[in-house]
């Protein structure tokens, strides 16, 4: 289970900065909104448009909420709240210099802001700047140590660094802060299955899987490791459940950026690659990873 989602993590706390709660029926209000501006009062104005923004991420109108973010850093450019917004929703679609760029401006206005050092280190870690992301989330985890999205980002920083048992210990911390945390627990069985403790691994997924009935992940994971061991109609009837329910695990490059190592990926071309897997991908509809 990779980083990539976790920008949502910041969004919500984008939403809840202000400590301010706008019912569900107020949405639309905030849409047509037109700043008119004052120019004695543009950072007060400022800030509340940012609010706004903070308050459209929570519907998900996330071009609306960037549009203002913008304008919100222009018309209060030493508040941190507008920067801090700007480049969580720069790192959602994926820009990160104009991400890396605004987050570390909010940074250096509320360097005491934890919240802003683990989405500075989110960003890194897209970048795959994984070094450096280990240290913005330690600094952030310096002043909030009990996050368990930080400690989990962390972890996956450390596990492309290949620190095995740094990443196994953040991802425990992650696990025991927050009651059915199965990505933490999915990611501890990724590390075991590279460092040849099959069954171990096993453990794990089927205690993720058993957390998350409905993911994928943990059961594909746990279908390659069976068929690795020689138990092949149970693997081969888990793996197809699991396709069936999210396709995207079929491909390889989609496993490989959801931080499945080396052995694993190996072992799951050989899964994929068996007769009755071949045709399960083709009644999908899925591309064979040796034909993609």
């Amino acid at each position: 289970m990779g980083l990539k989602h976790n920008w949502l993590i910041s969004l919500v706390a984008c939403a809840g900065m202000w400590g301010l709660a706008v019912p569900a029926s107020h949405a639309q209000a905030l849409l047509p909104h037109t700043l008119e501006p004052d120019f004695e009062n543009l950072e007060e104005q400022g800030l509340a448009l940012a609010q706004d923004a903070a308050q459209l991420v929570r519907f998900q109108q996330y071009d609306a909420a960037l549009a203002r973010a913008k304008v919100a850093t222009q018309l209060a450019p030493e508040a941190y709240q507008p920067w801090f917004i700007l480049g969580t929703l720069e790192a959602r679609n994926e820009n990160l210099d104009q991400a890396l760029m605004a987050l570390q401006k909010a940074h250096a206005l509320a360097p005491e802001e934890p919240q802003v050092l683990f989405t500075l280190g989110s960003a890194y870690f897209q970048q795959g700047n994984y070094e450096q992301a280990i240290q913005e989330l330690k600094a952030g985890l310096n002043l909030k140590p009990d996050s368990p999205e930080a400690l989990f980002d962390i972890g996956n920083a450390y596990l492309k660094t290949s620190e095995y048992d740094s990443a196994i210990a953040s991802y425990e911390k992650a696990a025991n802060l927050e009651e059915g945390f199965w990505p933490a627990i999915n990611n501890i069985g990724l590390i075991e299955y590279e460092q040849g403790k099959l069954n171990a691994a096993v453990e794990k997924w089927r205690m993720a899987a058993e957390i998350a009935e409905n993911a994928t992940e943990p059961k594909l994971a746990i279908a390659v490791a069976l068929y690795h061991q020689g138990k092949r109609q149970e693997a081969i009837a888990l793996g197809k459940n699991a396709l069936s329910s999210d396709s995207r695990y079929a491909n390889l490059e989609f496993l490989e950026e959801n931080l499945w190592g080396e052995k694993l990926l190996a072992d799951t071309e050989d899964f994929f690659a068996s007769p009755v897997m071949e045709a399960t991908l083709s009644r999908l509809q899925i591309n064979a990873p040796d034909q993609q």
